[in-house]
């Protein structure tokens, strides 16, 4: 056997990961990315049996203090303890209309945190339970990529003509870019009367990140053509799009999605339709503009929670859209004997919104318990000056 002392050396290499690197690894932040860092705290165990009465005791000792916001696609573990449910806008409303709460803790992704900290109150401090809890939708649309967007819209000679609207999923940076030009915020539920107010106001739309929910607002419910709608692709050249394909277009697509809405397809469609025999398909907004063309019924995830309220017993329903809401209604509904499928045999969870689970969720409000303030998520002033003027935009439509 070879003795290793007497071998030669290994010379070490002084070799630094890259900043995306460390992100990837979950150990640096970009204060600009929907990316984050680990937990700075030691977490407790996943299988601590008394994770639940220890969430319970540390909630209680707050008492007031604390206002849990809890949204749809969450664990059941988690929403337990949401002092209310709802989709990011209505939670972050939610919070605004809560100030005697210090703390909000928001169980969600980072750019519904940085919307509840643009609309509550400067003493209040929103928290998020994990910091790596992002949004890839949001994710494709930086500052930096929207203002080169701007600047190839300006020597296509249409910036001028251009709105801006950008969905709720959206970062801070791109919410206060939609303010600075004029523009609105809108969501999955009044993207349509955002676009009318839009087309008033302009010829075009630049509409933010989400290609899909902006395609199918323009074609399905605004009686737009395909051909109406151009994508921009960040990552080429002037979008991928010649400036006479600017002027043309009256609907000017960022090239985004959601990364659970856009795995559904038409096949799961023609599938889901072939083994429950009469079921009803309901999508949301951001899935494909075939799929929303093959499905019954399109709309938001409040609109999703409501159309199963009011079905009567013995329908069937294929949802398209997040896993752990489609299983929460089916569990709700099965007393009144409605049928609740997956659209997909795949799984399809929201990986970064299942980030925050009970563990980071006890970590967190144990660690306010105890007077240590911890994740909070903080917007600039100047960026939440005009991403609160786009939001009061869209609050202001009729």
């Amino acid at each position: 056997m070879r003795d290793v002392t007497t071998a030669h050396p290994v010379q070490e290499l002084d070799v630094q990961p890259s900043p995306l690197a460390l992100l990837l690894l979950g150990r640096d932040a970009d204060p600009r990315s929907e990316r984050g860092v680990e937990c700075p705290g030691d977490l407790p165990s996943p299988s601590d049996p008394d994770l639940v009465e220890r969430a319970r005791a540390a909630k209680e000792k707050l008492g007031e203090k604390v206002f849990v916001l809890g949204h749809h696609y969450q664990r059941d573990e988690v929403i337990q303890f949401a002092d209310v449910t709802g989709d990011s806008f209505k939670l972050a409303r939610d919070a605004a209309a809560r100030p005697e709460a210090e703390y909000i803790v928001f169980c969600g992704v980072h750019f519904m945190a940085e919307s509840a900290d643009i609309l509550t109150t400067d003493d209040q401090k929103v928290v998020l339970p994990d910091l790596a809890a992002g949004c890839s939708m949001a994710d494709m649309a930086t500052a930096e990529q929207v203002a080169e967007c701007w600047d190839v819209l300006t020597e296509a000679g249409v910036a001028e003509q251009v709105v801006p609207v950008s969905y709720m999923n959206s970062s801070a940076d791109i919410k206060a870019f939609t303010g600075r030009h004029g523009g609105t915020i809108c969501t999955s539920s009044n993207a349509k009367r955002a676009l009318e107010w839009a087309f008033e106001q302009g010829e075009k739309v630049l509409f933010l990140p989400d290609q899909h929910l902006g395609r199918n607002t323009a074609v399905r419910d605004m009686g737009m053509t395909l051909e109406d709608c151009v994508l921009y692709n960040p990552h080429k050249p002037n979008g991928g799009l010649t400036a006479q394909q600017l002027r043309d277009a009256k609907m000017i697509l960022w090239r985004g999605h959601c990364s659970v809405h856009g795995r559904f397809s038409v096949e799961s469609v023609n599938d889901v339709r072939a083994r429950i025999p009469g079921v009803n398909v309901l999508v949301h907004p951001e899935c494909k503009h075939e799929v929303v063309a093959a499905a019954d019924y399109v709309g938001s995830t409040e609109y999703i929670i409501k159309a199963l309220e009011a079905a009567p017993a013995g329908s069937k329903w294929a949802i398209g859209t997040e896993l752990n809401l489609v299983r929460r209604l089916a569990n709700r509904f099965a007393a009144e004997d409605k049928e609740i499928a997956f659209l997909d045999k795949t799984v399809c969870f929201c990986s970064t919104m299942n980030r925050i689970d009970l563990p980071h969720l006890v970590w967190t409000l144990e660690s306010l318990a105890e007077g240590n303030l911890v994740n909070r998520i903080e917007v600039d002033p100047e960026t939440e000056k005009y991403a609160k003027l786009a939001l009061e935009r869209m609050l202001a439509l009729p």
